[in-house]
């Protein structure tokens, strides 16, 4: 199926008010479980959410489940303030706290390591926001840039050696884990928690995990064959041609369908694909 772009025009209508109708039912948070985007709940104070979001998008990888055990595991140890912890706990007293942890790749002295960082990062900028606006900024408003600048803050260690737990947005890859983070933190809805004010949602880019990836190539919303940043663009500018203000606002939503055995999966493709072909044929996309 050949990729497309959808226009604004009146004719999306149809497709919309699915979309819309969808994110109406569905995007609640009685749908949240198992997404680590419940571990951020449980703070007020943004600058502990932005750490708890840190840690459970490094940890975003593999079955949901063991997402929220091992990213819940770590937060424990930081208690109810991580960033009251972070600012008296020594890498020794990381280390030993987090020996023994393990999610798949990913070690305790891993995770110590990024705490560290995190501590790091916090003195020299207070927020982590603060440390992203600075590579936003030096990066001519790019979100990649500002993201590559906050996770050299937290992964370059002072050796030169650098702790692999987050990708590098600037090599090109899909780096759904910190477009993720970003959409937490950004967004703000029934869902997404929110917090920082330095970028609208706009400018968000689609965290693409293979879910989403393989639902949009269904719909010809890209026909990319690999899940990389200019396939994270592309599929972007196809939902930021329907809604420009918030292309992240069916994110959550369409992804479940993908997660939650309890949800059609075929019918939501099927609908999608019929309403898509339809534009298509009107000449709207």
């Amino acid at each position: 199926m050949k990729a497309v772009s959808v226009k604004t025009q009146n004719g999306t209508g149809e497709l919309l008010k699915w979309l819309e109708g969808l994110y109406e039912k569905y995007n609640r948070r009685e749908y949240v479980h198992p997404d680590p985007v419940e571990l951020l709940y449980a703070y007020g104070d943004v600058r502990d959410r932005e750490i708890a979001g840190v840690v459970a998008a490094a940890l975003a990888y593999g079955r949901a489940a063991l997402i929220i055990k091992s990213a819940g595991s770590v937060l424990d140890v930081l208690g109810p303030s991580p960033v009251a912890s972070l600012s008296g706990m020594t890498d020794a007293e990381l280390m030993r706290s987090l020996k023994g942890f393990r999610h798949r790749f990913t070690t305790g002295y891993d995770m110590a390591m990024l705490l560290s960082g995190i501590r790091k990062a916090l003195g020299r900028y207070e927020t982590l926001e603060a440390c992203f606006v600075e590579g936003l900024e030096n990066g001519r408003g790019s979100v990649t840039a500002g993201l590559s600048h906050l996770r050299n803050a937290l992964c370059r260690r002072e050796d030169g050696k650098v702790n692999a737990t987050l990708p590098d947005p600037g090599k090109g890859s899909a780096c759904k884990r910190l477009y993720l983070f970003l959409k937490w933190m950004v967004r703000s809805d029934e869902v997404d928690p929110g917090g920082w004010k330095a970028i609208d949602p706009s400018r968000l880019l689609i965290p693409l995990d293979t879910h989403m990836f393989s639902m949009t190539r269904e719909w010809g919303m890209t026909n990319r064959k690999s899940a990389d940043l200019k396939t994270v663009q592309e599929v972007t500018r196809a939902f930021a041609a329907l809604r420009p203000d918030d292309p992240l606002r069916y994110d959550f939503v369409l992804t479940r369908f993908g997660i939650r055995s309890d949800l059609d999966k075929g019918q939501l493709l099927k609908e999608g694909t019929f309403l898509l072909t339809a534009c298509k044929d009107q000449g709207i996309i």
